[in-house]
């Protein structure tokens, strides 16, 4: 029976959820909505009640008690992470509120989130732990309590220590690589940090290339200015003149 409840928890907070996401952004009933997700916990707290009174009644303590409190603790570390992400994407569905960002692959933003996660997984086997330890009191059977509810303590330690060992591998497999900004994307200047677009500094306008009057399109044309002098074949005969008096005229 126990299980059963622990499954009807689970549909029920999703559907309790839901409930209220809908009435907020698809009925307009922002309160209705507000009331409905306040509703949550209560599906936590006669699931508590259930099972102290299944154990109260002289129920063998086992397995279906530890995921029992297990549930528990984690359904409230983490359901206040899980209402604010399903209400973020239900506003954007419902056109009133932005695209929920995605969650950084790499970098200390990554490696940040890895250790709040972890820190809720803390709290979830502690909770646990103190769930247990409470049913323990209210069993009928203490001296079997303490055993089983007791692996059950220890197994929620595990948990907690199997996921900080994951969490702080992040500061490895996470880790910004170089020339990438925290968030794990190519920063401006590239890997390689030298001059050119890949480097980040761009070359001057115009630098390497010959200056011409025609201009291709989007570029800026040459002005022509009245001083400037013609290369056509007559002006140079021109000016060839123009030196050759000249030196004849010092010659006299």
């Amino acid at each position: 029976m126990i299980i059963a409840l622990v499954v009807a928890a689970e549909i029920g907070f999703w559907l309790v959820l839901g409930a209220g996401l809908a009435a907020r952004y698809l009925l307009h009933r922002p309160r209705a909505g507000a009331a409905l997700l306040l509703c949550v916990p209560l599906i936590d707290v006669l699931l508590l009640t259930a099972t102290a009174v299944d154990l109260a009644r002289g129920a063998e303590p086992g397995p279906r008690h530890v995921l029992a409190a297990l549930y528990l603790g984690f359904t409230v570390a983490y359901g206040h992470r899980l209402i604010r992400w399903a209400d973020a994407h239900a506003a954007h569905r419902a056109g009133r509120g932005p695209r929920p960002a995605k969650p950084p692959a790499r970098g200390r933003e990554r490696i940040r989130l890895e250790l709040v996660l972890w820190r809720q997984t803390v709290v979830a086997a502690a909770l646990a732990a103190v769930v247990l330890q409470m049913l323990t009191v209210v069993a009928a059977d203490g001296a079997r309590a303490d055993e089983a509810l007791g692996n059950g303590q220890a197994l929620a330690v595990r948990i907690a220590v199997v996921h900080g060992v994951i969490a702080l591998s992040a500061l490895w497999w996470a880790r910004p690589r170089p020339g990438e900004r925290s968030g794990g994307r190519p920063g401006p200047t590239g890997d390689t940090g030298g001059s050119g677009p890949a480097g980040g500094t761009d070359p001057p306008a115009g630098a390497g290339a010959p200056v011409s009057r025609w201009s291709p399109r989007g570029a800026a044309p040459q002005r022509f200015s009245p001083g400037t002098h013609s290369t056509s074949p007559v002006s140079l005969l021109a000016a060839r003149a123009r030196m050759n008096s000249r030196s004849e005229r010092r010659l006299r």
